[in-house]
């Protein structure tokens, strides 16, 4: 029985020097002698331990937030952890406080654990703006293996917003624990965003924790909040705002219960936010300008369109073709149709304001739709936040169909809005039946296609003829590139690809209103010989450099923003001169659920050789669930391009 007991407790000792002391602040010394993580070796720092704990203050009603944090530097590339910024915010007199830091770094020399602590001096303050200050320090004698720990107290007095807390951050985190304290007269939207499941999630009342001289008493909400093992934060491809997938709790206060049995309504409704918008000198205002545009069109050359279509594409070719966007957004500042006019150029709301004018002045029915781009995240549903949206579309509604429409770039096409508005959705207003959330998405494919045709010679070249076709967003960025510099467009090709020539450009239908961009020109190239044997790589263009999705989990959706079509096809005549030995291995994958399809064919015939690739990407978003599928998928999509090679041997 001794000996069991012996046995378990040298067990118990044995796990826990090979664990970071996750329960608590203090550095233990498995935190120290520990140097490496094992669930993610591309760590450089590790949260090991996290707490935070936020009430409101009985006496002054100001928000205290009290923070407490452990990490471990892994290595070098981890130093920059022990630079810690607070952003504080101010307004008028007010401002919030930073109180009780206290901050060091253990080390361990020689076999024991060695404190230095930051000193007083060492903190700063810098102002940002009028509104913003950053408290900033750094942590001392930082070196590989060492545990930083920094604790404080944060004193706010504006609760409009209640401490967030983020669970997720750039390197990962062992344990991550917030609890708070929310008086009853005081009613805040939560918002847990993220992926991420929490380990705890409770809440209990605490009766009469606020008590007035008057006798006024208020209950609290007492919650705890935690999660484990959270992976690192990294930003990858194909994504939108990284906030938008943050694993956090956000608050937002809705009403404010007065202990006179006064009620303070903070959050607005979509009701009142209407209204508010409907007289503002900046937006309502500016859709009823239809005075100001009525002489800007010709009345004889829209006499002639016979449909609403044509007539609203006219319109819409007018603004983009003679008004020039300045590159700001201020939806909700400095808008003026009047300005616009008279300038010739304007931001986002002023162009698009004054087509929504134009449209609606000749009979379009049209509505203004606000939107957040995609590097600005996601608006809230819960509730209205006028200042999280950036930007301005309009839909337009001819005969039973809805068209999104954006002016600010001569390059879009009528029913084609910039990629960066590809959000998910937005807020269309409309002052007589009310706003409503609309899905800002396309059923449409965005395409690139690939027409090669070579010839091998006899001077060990090959030459021949390329047609590329592009639609939708494939072909705006190909129009851009084209626009900005059409006398030498073949230049991009040349030095994308500098073994290569390129000569002959013809481009086809660079019409303003049509959505496909068509380029052929001529192309020919050196090939590599080794003896009689040449080896020809058939992916002259190369469509990924290397798989863009590395990550070992991803905690947020794989966003392309729109359904993706790549078929690329080579056609190789030998002339009889050569003939073909080895071609690529055939290929065919499939994603789950038909979502996504990988074809790769290969065939000879006499002189003849011909590849087949296509790649067919379904959805538009993918959530996390796709992702390791997805990773495999894009890993053979590269491996085919890199290392296929067509062989070909001289005819006797």
């Amino acid at each position: 029985m001794k000996k069991l007991l012996f046995l378990l407790l040298f067990s118990n000792i044995t796990i826990s020097q090979n664990t970071f002391n996750t329960e608590n602040f203090s550095v233990s010394n498995s935190d120290i002698e520990l140097n490496t993580f094992k669930q993610d070796t591309t760590a450089n720092a590790l949260v090991i331990y996290e707490f935070g704990n936020a009430e409101i203050d009985k006496k002054r009603f100001n928000l205290i937030f009290n923070y407490q944090k452990k990490v471990k530097i892994l290595n070098r590339n981890g130093f920059d952890k022990a630079n810690v910024s607070i952003y504080l915010y101010n307004s008028g007199k007010n401002k919030e406080k930073i109180k009780n830091l206290v901050a060091t770094t253990t080390n361990l020399e020689n076999g024991t654990l060695r404190r230095t602590n930051l000193d007083a001096s060492q903190v700063f303050e810098e102002k940002v703006n009028a509104n913003y200050t950053i408290y900033k320090f750094t942590l001392p004698d930082i070196k590989e293996g060492s545990v930083i720990t920094y604790s404080y107290t944060l004193e706010s007095p504006f609760i409009y917003k209640f401490q967030p807390w983020y669970f997720q951050e750039d390197i990962p985190k062992l344990y991550s624990e917030y609890n708070t304290s929310i008086p009853g007269n005081y009613n805040y939207n939560i918002k847990l965003v993220g992926e991420l499941p929490l380990k705890a999630n409770s809440s209990q009342i605490q009766k009469r924790c606020i008590e007035r001289s008057n006798g006024a008493t208020a209950d609290c909400t007492v919650s705890k909040y935690s999660m484990e093992n959270i992976p690192a934060f990294i930003e990858e491809e194909y994504m939108t705002a990284a906030k938008n997938y943050l694993s956090r709790i956000e608050y937002e206060l809705k009403i404010i219960k007065g202990f006179d049995g006064s009620v303070k309504n903070i959050t607005k409704s979509w009701e009142s936010a209407d209204v508010e918008l409907k007289y503002d000198d900046n937006f309502g205002k500016q859709l009823k300008k239809e005075k100001l545009v009525k002489n800007l069109i010709d009345k004889e050359s829209l006499s002639l369109f016979t449909n609403d279509l044509d007539k609203a594409k006219y319109i819409f070719d007018f603004v983009k073709n003679n008004y020039t966007w300045n590159k700001y957004y201020r939806i909700f500042k400095d808008v003026s149709l009047k300005d616009i006019i008279e300038e010739k150029s304007g931001n986002v709301a002023e162009i698009n304001l004054l087509l929504y004018n134009l449209l609606k002045k000749h009979n379009i029915k049209v509505y203004p739709i606000l939107i957040s781009t995609r590097d600005n995240g996601f608006v809230t549903k819960l509730y209205p936040v006028i200042s999280e949206f950036n930007y301005i579309i309009l839909r337009a509604e001819i005969n039973g169909e809805s068209y999104f429409l954006d002016a600010t770039n001569p390059s879009l096409v009528f029913g084609q809005i910039p990629f960066e508005c590809l959000n998910e959705y937005g807020r269309e207003i409309n002052f007589e039946d009310g706003s409503r959330w609309v899905d800002i998405n396309l059923d449409s494919y965005t395409s690139s296609q690939y027409n090669v045709n070579i010839n091998i010679n006899d001077d060990n070249t090959f030459s021949g003829t390329v047609t590329i076709i592009k639609i939708g967003y494939k072909a705006l960025e190909t129009k851009k590139r084209y626009r900005k510099n059409e006398t030498d467009y073949l230049k991009y090709y040349k030095n994308t690809y500098p073994d290569c020539s390129f000569e002959d450009l013809k481009i086809e239908q660079d019409d303003s209103n049509n959505s496909t961009f068509t380029e052929t020109f001529s192309i020919s190239a050196p090939l590599t010989t080794i003896g009689d044997k040449i080896y020809l790589d058939p992916f002259i263009f190369k469509f990924l450099s290397k798989n863009p999705l590395q990550l070992n989990t991803r905690t947020y959706p794989v966003d392309f923003g729109y359904k993706d079509l790549l078929i690329y096809n080579i056609k190789i005549n030998t002339n009889n001169k050569y003939k073909i030995l080895d071609l690529p291995e055939d290929k065919s994958i499939q994603l789950v659920g038909n979502s996504g399809l990988l074809v790769f064919k290969n065939k000879k015939e006499d002189n003849l050789a011909e590849l087949y690739f296509r790649t067919n990407f379904k959805n538009s978003i993918y959530p996390t669930s796709y992702y390791t599928e997805l990773k495999s998928f894009f890993k053979n999509m590269v491996d085919i391009q890199n290392n296929s090679v067509f062989v070909l041997q001289k005819s006797n």
